[in-house]
């Protein structure tokens, strides 16, 4: 059942930056990892048997328990020390707003007031129904993008893991439809919040009878800006999650000034991550392009783009760029598109050219900015 959409007063607390929210049960994950305790770490606090742990992740995530209260295989006590220890507090739907072409978009917002967007878009595929969630791993992003809306507002502070998978579970009980699909490409830098990222996305990954949302990890991707240390590092990860990486120009001057926050990265370093990730994960990668009208969208650039998927052996997503009232970049025009889509086939790159969803509620790439209607 959809949570309640309350005032929008209620959620408008001013945040300080960077900061993470009083502890709760959101905070924790189905497995340790840096910085992320597990179920089991808080039943051990507790002097509680392993079996607990699993019998709480149920209730959370496959129950959807709104209430201590309501976990009536638990002892009475345990209930009474969770509620004071680690707190459940379910994050709010502030508001829903639907597109024409069925795209869902919501503000969420946590009990410390924290809100971010997350979007849901149902399509028809060959087996049937699905159902994608766009999630968000950040409220607001530090890296500036200049396309972006999100980037232009700066970054408030990181999700825990339950946040980031609770934006999944609210989504498909909206929708009262299984979730298929999970991309990590709303707010934030994913890899600038990695652990909490990877724990979140492990209790969407996991079996039901453990308590995840049994989401498989091929179907769950993680869109980088191109952070190098988590590109390294998820190739080390013993699930299978797809790498997306937000390319958008591959010469330097270019991508430097669209994308500030990485200019102590250069494309050559990002290149050897990518071929490094391909080797060890045996999992091609995708390159994210939003074509900009006069920006990234020249003979040189495309050439640039060829030599650099050529290089990584990922595959090439084109994005029409989604304009928003942040940024005056505009997009290149259809028969431009088509026309380096062909480019791209025509020198041995496998291309797709992403549909555009929801752009009339702003909830397409790049429009998330929490702007209230």
């Amino acid at each position: 059942m959809l949570p309640a959409i309350l005032p929008y007063n209620t959620y408008n607390t001013a945040m300080k930056a960077h900061t993470n929210p009083q502890s709760d049960i959101f905070a924790y994950g189905l497995q340790s990892a840096e910085g992320v305790q597990s179920y089991a770490d808080l039943m051990n606090s507790l002097k509680q048997p392993d079996y607990r742990a699993k019998q709480l992740a149920k209730w959370l995530w496959v129950r959807d328990a709104n209430s201590y209260d309501d976990m009536t295989d638990l002892p009475a006590d345990l209930r009474t020390r969770l509620a004071q220890f680690a707190p459940l507090k379910r994050a709010q739907v502030q508001q829903v707003q639907h597109s024409t072409d069925g795209t869902r978009k919501y503000l969420l917002c946590f009990a410390d007031g924290t809100c971010v967007e997350t979007v849901g878009l149902p399509s028809q595929g060959s087996s049937g129904k699905r159902l994608t969630v766009c999630i968000s791993s950040q409220a607001g992003c530090a890296l500036g993008c200049t396309f972006c809306a999100t980037g232009q507002g700066g970054l408030i502070r990181n999700l825990t893991p339950g946040e980031i998978a609770e934006q999944v579970h609210i989504v498909g009980s909206d929708f009262n439809q299984r979730v298929s699909n999970v991309v990590v490409m709303g707010q934030g830098e994913p890899f600038q919040n990695y652990s909490a990222t990877i724990a979140g996305l492990r209790i969407l990954n996991a079996a039901e009878n453990i308590g995840g949302l049994g989401i498989g990890a091929r179907h769950i991707t993680i869109s980088t800006s191109g952070i190098i240390t988590g590109i390294k590092r998820l190739a080390t990860e013993p699930e299978q999650f797809t790498l997306a990486v937000s390319l958008h120009s591959a010469q330097q001057a270019t991508r430097d000034k669209l994308m500030p926050g990485l200019k102590g990265q250069t494309l050559d370093q990002l290149a050897t991550a990518l071929q490094s990730h391909y080797q060890q994960a045996k999992r091609r990668p995708s390159l994210e392009y939003s074509l900009i009208a006069g920006i990234n969208d020249d003979k040189a650039e495309i050439a640039a783009l060829v030599q650099f998927a050529r290089s990584t052996g990922a595959h090439v997503n084109l994005i029409p760029l989604n304009e928003s009232v942040q940024s005056t970049f505009q997009p290149a025009n259809q028969k431009a598109t088509m026309e380096i889509a062909e480019a791209l086939r025509s020198n041995g790159i496998e291309v797709s050219i992403r549909r555009r969803r929801g752009a009339d509620i702003a909830a397409a790439c790049g429009q998330l900015a929490q702007e209230r209607k």
